[in-house]
């Protein structure tokens, strides 16, 4: 695992509050006849020192990464150097800009793609944070909107709608210094709901407008969808986790009794004959001779019920309130360890009056009983966007080594840019 021992694969490492999860994909493992991908291998552990969305701990933090990355190489044979990160801690957030551009006598060519893209940029403003994805949303010509290629197409004016999704610029400086910590090279940095999106979604779903919902221990986030384009992301430092301790405090119990007691019987919705089926869970603490808690299954929904059903109308009214909006017809696909909890696809069709279902990783078959739900959505994501994209306008190392200022844009070389933006192109007609 020492930086100096490269291997041709793509590792991806889903850090969440729960888990750390390692999925590694080598070359042959991308399929481009039906866009899958075959995962040679996976594993995950509990993850360490992560809490309130931050790492608060890093040595224990390094030592979970370590770990799961050491269970990976081994079931895949293979060594890896460096990792794409997939999180949501960070208090991830996206920025939309807009940038126009004239245009000569001559066809829409990549050199005026670029010029639209650095004028964007040139307009970010993201104090202490740090950009983590920056893709292009749409195009239009003279003010038509709607344009998925310009190129070759002639106007007075180009037009451009970008989107800049960043996270906070200390949680990325101690992630970094994690993966230091556990000698890999952090190789880039992606947003759980958006790469989960790609594992989970369809086509369809991405053209007509949806949103998934990543649903994990330590924080709740999303990604919207439409027109086959990111749209907005928006998070929550509230998940399972926060579930658990409500549980803990309520029935009296200790954390590992909650967690058991919400894994084994917990449910967001009732269910028959709740009212007389009594549950046993251990006492707080370890005074000997002192005896379990026993309560009504009834009683456990009524402390899980109101805890997701907020979280889910705080984040519907959020995502109401930005741009985009939430259109009629945009589907719901919820993601993440916490959507498995029984009763939480009926409750958030409840919250959001539209059709739900539970997303799992359908683009990376023949993965392992215990790899192949929708906790593992974000690792396999990662790799399905390293193999087909979407590519994005900055690439990852520039978003690595430093952050985009208002400053930096008009400086950098205008043939990255040109790559960059037709390579983008090239990936979303």
């Amino acid at each position: 695992m020492g930086a100096h021992n490269r291997a041709p694969v793509v590792a991806a490492l889903d850090l969440g509050h729960a888990k750390v999860a390692c999925f590694i994909m080598k070359p042959e493992g991308v399929r481009h006849a039906d866009r899958t991908v075959r995962v040679a291998g996976a594993s995950h552990v509990q993850s360490r020192g992560i809490k309130g969305g931050a790492i608060v701990n890093m040595d224990e933090a390094a030592q979970a990464i370590g770990h799961a990355v050491e269970r990976a190489e081994r079931a895949a044979g293979a060594p890896v150097s460096g990792v794409i990160v997939s999180t949501a801690i960070g208090q991830l957030a996206s920025h939309r800009v807009q940038a126009r551009v004239s245009l000569g006598a001559n066809p829409v060519g990549d050199a005026d793609l670029a010029r639209a893209i650095a004028m964007a940029l040139s307009q970010v403003r993201l104090a202490n944070r740090r950009p983590i994805h920056v893709l292009p949303v749409a195009w239009s010509v003279d003010g038509s909107r709607g344009v998925r290629d310009p190129r070759a197409m002639r106007g007075a004016n180009l037009g451009l709608d970008l989107l800049v999704v960043s996270m906070a610029e200390g949680v990325f400086a101690t992630l970094s210094h994690c993966l230091e910590l556990a000698h890999l090279d952090l190789q880039g940095v992606a947003a759980a709901p958006v790469v989960s999106s790609l594992a989970a979604l369809e086509d369809d779903e991405m053209d007509l407008g949806c949103v998934a919902i990543d649903m994990g221990g330590g924080s709740t986030s999303a990604a919207l969808w439409g027109g086959r384009s990111l749209l907005h992301v928006e998070s929550l430092n509230v998940g399972g986790d926060h579930v658990t301790a409500d549980i803990a405090r309520g029935l009296s119990t200790s954390k590992a009794g909650a967690e058991r007691l919400k894994t084994l019987h917990g449910s967001a919705m009732a269910s028959p004959n709740e009212d007389r089926e009594m549950l046993e869970a251990p006492p707080r603490g370890e005074e000997p001779g002192s005896s379990p808690v026993i309560v009504p299954r009834a009683m456990l929904k009524t402390v899980i019920a109101p805890r997701v059903e907020e979280t889910l109308e705080l984040l519907r009214d959020r995502l109401k309130a930005s741009g985009p909006g939430l259109e009629p017809g945009t589907g719901i696909v919820l993601t993440g360890g916490a959507s498995q909890l029984n009763g939480v696809r009926e409750l958030a069709v409840r919250v959001f009056d539209r059709p739900v279902r539970l997303g799992r990783p359908q683009r990376a078959p023949h993965l392992a009983d215990a790899a192949s739900g929708p906790a593992f959505c974000s690792a396999a994501g990662v790799l399905l966007r390293a193999a087909y994209g979407p590519r994005e306008a900055v690439s990852a190392r520039k978003l690595m080594s430093r952050q985009i200022t208002a400053a930096d844009a008009p400086r950098v070389h205008a043939g990255g840019f040109v790559a960059r933006a037709a390579g983008w192109l090239r990936e979303n007609l």
